[in-house]
């Protein structure tokens, strides 16, 4: 799946991508249509541990996914939000069988 990667406020580094990428690449084994997807990685400025935001926006036919985690570190904010958005396919695809 082809993500586009934003880092606001810091530059990500190489293992990080490629840590999304690699989580997002499972999404494709629930629903094989995505067409592609987004991922911001921002930081927050603020004196809370967790200030880290992570937000993926995927396209599918038809309309768009989205999750938005906040959390200590990038790789469990991506952890949570492709975990979301694996229930919101899961949904979707279970939507789109009830209308065949």
């Amino acid at each position: 799946m082809k993500l586009q990667m934003h880092s606001i406020h810091f530059d990500a580094d190489q293992k990080l991508v490629d840590f999304i990428q690699k989580k997002a690449n499972k999404l494709d084994t629930f629903y094989d249509r995505i067409i592609d997807g987004e991922v911001f990685m921002r930081l927050e400025k603020d004196d809370d541990r967790e200030n880290k935001v992570l937000e993926i926006k995927l396209n599918i036919p038809g309309g768009q996914l989205f999750a938005k985690e906040k959390s200590k570190s990038f790789e469990a904010g991506a952890d949570e939000a492709v975990e979301s958005l694996r229930r919101q396919l899961k949904k979707h695809k279970e939507k789109l069988l009830a209308h065949n």
